[in-house]
């Protein structure tokens, strides 16, 4: 199962994440995230296989263009109401994940014309804004997705969840994205529980 751990606002922790063999981890680039990265981030290793993720809400392509040469980001994030042929364009120079609000209301029939342009999906939970709420909705709407695109699983996701997400049995559940649950403040990460997470996910691969 993938680890994204987003909203890294510190070179070292990025780097400690990566040799923890996190996947990808994400830099926030919405001015409104308490987690916005302003500049570019001095002293981010390369010798890593972890991806780069540059979280956007509603940018312009050349707003994406400009993060994704200045930052040296190997994936994207799509966090608000960007349409199809937005993403359509974005995913032809790079990797694509598309974030969408889920809630009781929602329907995943909607997600067809997107399955073909994007890597991933991203479910979090629906609320006023985009993203960033730090609470859980109901996993069981998931059975509701039957798309052949992987997603990823967001919202709320804290260290007592992993045995529940490991029971969750979609086939399409392809990881997870943590964020405020695993943090001492915004944008600084609780390595410690990080590494514990990390290592609960390798006991149940293992096991």
């Amino acid at each position: 199962m993938k680890v994204k751990v987003c909203g890294i606002t510190r070179a070292d922790q990025f780097n400690t994440l990566a040799q923890m063999g996190v996947d990808m981890i994400g830099f926030n680039f919405y001015p409104s995230s308490e987690r916005y990265v302003s500049n570019q981030i001095a002293g981010l290793s390369s010798a890593t296989v972890t991806h780069r993720v540059g979280v956007f809400v509603n940018p312009s392509l050349d707003v994406l263009g400009e993060k994704i040469t200045t930052h040296n980001l190997d994936m994207v994030q799509l966090h608000g109401d960007e349409p199809v042929d937005f993403c359509r364009q974005a995913s032809s120079s790079i990797p694509v994940i598309k974030a969408f609000g889920i809630d009781e209301a929602f329907d995943f029939n909607a997600l067809q014309p997107y399955a073909e342009v994007v890597s991933y999906f991203l479910f979090d939970t629906r609320t006023a804004g985009y993203g960033g709420s730090g609470r859980k909705f109901n996993w069981q709407l998931l059975a509701g997705y039957r798309l052949n695109t992987p997603f990823l699983l967001s919202g709320g996701i804290r260290l007592a969840d992993i045995a529940g997400i490991k029971k969750i049995a979609h086939p399409q559940l392809a990881g997870i994205d943590v964020n405020s649950g695993f943090e001492i403040s915004p944008g600084v990460k609780d390595l410690a529980k990080i590494n514990e997470m990390m290592n609960l996910l390798s006991n149940e691969k293992s096991g």
